[in-house]
């Protein structure tokens, strides 16, 4: 007798098997892409639900269901998958993490769309300062350069006047911040221990961090809400596993920018759905942070390549 899970398995390979027939790097832009409009469909469910439920009981429901999608891994490998080489290391991951999703949140919920992604796109920026100060790797004037401008792009978008800046797009810099760090730490964390132990204590941890957080403000949603909080977790993890199949199908310097799609869905639904009209400056911006973007992750590859042929 076929279980559930074999026919899951057997009808997802189906599904899959034209993609196989394709080069590495377009299966990898598919891949990419898809990402891209699940990212963005859970993007605009977050929003829709911001004007009554709070960013932390989505985050806590959010975590929750990721949690419960990737708990039969984490049982298969337990107690190993909890054996960390450095806790201290997994838990600022962490609190840089729930920087990232609370700043990103907060930003989609009360930023028109395309601006709360454009500026998510400055993350590469701060990576990029954040390897050089805690991994000490080398960045040419060219590099230098190149996220200057991308920075100054973010400002463009964020347009600071002497009236303040809008604490929204504050939040939305932050965000970016937190998920540079994040990427950084990774970095440093995937030397010594596995894929399933930092998966595991992002999993376990974000939800402990949010659930008081979660009943604090909680609200009793609606049926509809419920289904867009529970569809938030689901389309994360389907995106995640997209960017995961597209970076191990395709070259990173091939398939990478076609993360920027992203800008393209969300202006389209933010345009459709919630009646928002992408700025000048929004544009300006946008072209500025994904040209420096771009730039620099060109650069990178071909320092590999020089690096790699020395």
């Amino acid at each position: 007798m076929i279980s559930i899970k074999d026919l899951i398995q057997t009808s997802w390979a189906k599904l899959l098997a034209p993609l196989q027939l394709l080069p590495g790097n377009v299966r990898g832009a598919i891949y990419i892409m898809t990402a891209g409009i699940i990212f963005t469909l859970a993007a605009a469910f977050i929003k829709e639900l911001g004007g009554e439920i709070s960013v932390f009981q989505i985050l806590l429901i959010r975590q929750a269901t990721m949690t419960i999608s990737v708990l039969p891994v984490i049982a298969r490998n337990f107690p190993d998958a909890l054996r960390t080489k450095s806790l201290p290391l997994q838990i600022v991951r962490v609190m840089f993490a729930i920087i990232a999703m609370v700043g990103s949140f907060l930003a989609i919920q009360h930023m028109p769309m395309a601006d709360a992604t454009a500026l998510s796109f400055a993350k590469s920026l701060f990576v990029t300062i954040f390897a050089i100060i805690f991994l000490k790797e080398i960045a040419g004037v060219n590099r230098w350069l190149a996220t200057l401008v991308g920075f100054a792009g973010v400002l463009v978008i964020v347009q600071p006047e002497t009236s303040g800046v809008d604490i929204y797009a504050l939040y939305a810099v932050a965000g970016a911040a937190g998920a540079a760090m994040v990427s950084i730490i990774i970095r440093h964390l995937s030397q010594f221990d596995r894929s399933i132990t930092i998966l595991s204590y992002q999993a376990l941890l974000v939800g402990a961090a949010m659930l008081p957080f979660g009943i604090y403000f909680w609200v009793w949603p609606t049926l509809l809400q419920w289904a867009m909080m529970l569809g938030i977790g689901f389309l994360s993890v389907a995106g995640q596993f997209c960017n995961i199949a597209g970076y191990r199908a395709g070259e990173a310097s091939a398939v990478a920018p076609l993360d920027y799609a992203r800008l393209v869905f969300a202006a389209l639904i933010g345009f459709f759905v919630f009646l928002e009209v992408p700025t000048w400056s929004t544009i300006l911006g946008s072209c500025i942070i994904i040209g420096t973007s771009i730039y620099s992750l060109r650069s990178e590859q071909r320092r590999s390549l020089n690096t790699k042929s020395a």
